[in-house]
C-alpha cells in the first residue's frame, strides 16, 4: 500500500472566497433535500430511504475510488473516519427521513437551522479555529432569523415532538460528520472523504436495507423514486465534494455559515417549481437570513498559538 505524502496545510489548498464558493455550491446541492425526501416518504419506508441511498452511493463511490486512483486510508484514518460514515452517512439521513415521516419540511427546517451554529462549534474543538465575537454574534442572529423566515413561510409551528429529537439528534450527527469530515478532507481529499465513509458504512447500511424490504424492491411512484435517486446520488454523494473541500479549505467555522441560505433557496425552488407565492414576509425574512450569513462569513478567525491543525494533503488533481 501507498503510503500518503505528508503535503501542504490546509490554508494552501486555495483562498477563503474559494472555500465559501465551493461551500456555497454544496449547500445549493443540499437544499433540494428536505423537499425530496419529504416526497420519497410518502411511498418509501424512511429506514429505507435512510440507508439504501447510502448504499446506492456507495456504489458510485467504489466507482469514482477506481477511476480515480484514490489512495487507501491507513488503519488510524479509517478509525477517523467513524464519525463521518455515523454522522452523515448514517445519522443525518436516517433521522431526518424517520422525522419527515410525521412532520412537515418547513417544521423540519426550523430545527436544521441549528446545523451552522452546531457544525461551527465542533469545529472549534477539532481545529482550534478561534472566530472573533462578531462570528459568534451573527451565527446566533442568523438561527434567529432562520426560524422567523421558516414561520414566515409556513405559517405557525407545531408543538414539539418525537420528530424534534429525531431532528435534534440529526442536527448533532451532521455537526460532527461535516467537522470531521472537513478535517479527513485536508489529509484525503474531499471526493475521497466521503467516498471512503461511504465504504465504511455500507455492510451495515445494505444489511439494513435488506431487512428493511425482505429483498423485494418496494413500490412507489416514479416521482418517488426520482426524488430518492437526488437523495443517493447528489445529497449523499455529489454534493459531499463540493461541500467537504470548501471545509477543507476553510476556515471551517466561516465556511459552515453558509448553510444560513439553505432554508431560502429550498423556499426559493418550492416558488419557482412548485409555483408558490412569495409573501413580502418571506422577502424580508430571506433578506435577513442572507444579511447574517454575509455578516458573519466576513468575520475574523484566528488559530490559537500552537494548537493548529495538522497538516494535510491537497487535493489530488489540483
Amino acid at each position: 500500500m501507498r503510503t500518503p505524502a505528508v503535503l501542504p496545510p490546509a490554508g494552501r489548498l486555495g483562498s477563503p472566497t474559494a472555500g465559501l464558493v465551493w461551500g456555497l455550491i454544496g449547500v445549493v446541492a443540499f437544499s433540494f433535500t428536505v423537499p425530496f425526501t419529504r416526497i420519497a416518504v410518502g411511498g418509501l419506508d424512511p429506514l429505507f430511504i435512510g440507508c439504501a441511498r447510502a448504499v446506492v452511493a456507495a456504489g458510485l463511490a467504489v466507482v469514482a475510488l477506481v477511476v480515480g486512483g484514490a489512495i487507501r486510508p491507513t488503519t488510524r484514518q479509517w478509525l477517523r473516519l467513524v464519525p463521518v460514515s455515523v454522522g452523515v452517512v448514517a445519522g443525518f439521513p436516517i433521522l431526518t427521513s424517520l422525522a419527515l415521516r410525521d412532520t412537515a419540511a418547513g417544521h423540519s427546517a426550523v430545527v436544521i437551522g441549528l446545523l451552522p451554529a452546531a457544525t461551527a462549534v465542533v469545529a472549534v474543538s477539532r481545529t482550534h479555529e478561534r472566530p472573533a465575537r462578531r462570528f459568534w454574534v451573527g451565527a446566533a442572529l442568523g438561527v434567529i432569523a432562520t426560524v422567523a423566515f421558516t414561520v414566515a413561510g409556513h405559517g405557525a409551528l407545531s408543538a414539539p415532538g418525537v420528530a424534534d429529537l429525531y431532528l435534534l439528534g440529526a442536527v448533532v450527527l451532521a455537526a460532527v460528520g461535516y467537522a470531521q469530515g472537513g478535517v479527513m478532507a485536508r489529509e484525503l481529499g474531499s471526493w475521497q472523504t466521503i467516498c471512503w465513509a461511504l465504504i465504511l458504512a455500507s455492510p451495515a447500511m445494505i444489511v439494513t436495507t435488506l431487512v428493511v424490504t425482505g429483498g423485494h424492491v418496494p413500490d412507489a411512484t416514479a416521482g418517488q423514486w426520482a426524488a430518492f435517486g437526488y437523495l443517493a446520488a447528489i445529497s449523499m454523494f455529489l454534493g459531499f465534494f463540493a461541500w467537504y473541500r470548501g471545509l477543507a479549505i476553510g476556515p471551517m467555522t466561516t465556511v459552515s455559515q453558509v448553510q444560513l441560505i439553505q432554508p431560502v433557496l429550498t423556499v426559493v425552488w418550492a416558488i419557482l417549481l412548485l409555483g408558490e407565492r412569495p409573501t413580502p414576509e418571506l422577502v424580508v425574512g430571506g433578506a435577513a437570513v442572507i444579511g447574517c450569513a454575509a455578516f458573519t462569513v466576513r468575520s475574523r478567525v484566528s488559530t490559537g498559538p500552537g494548537r493548529a491543525p495538522r497538516s494535510g494533503a491537497p487535493e489530488p488533481g489540483r
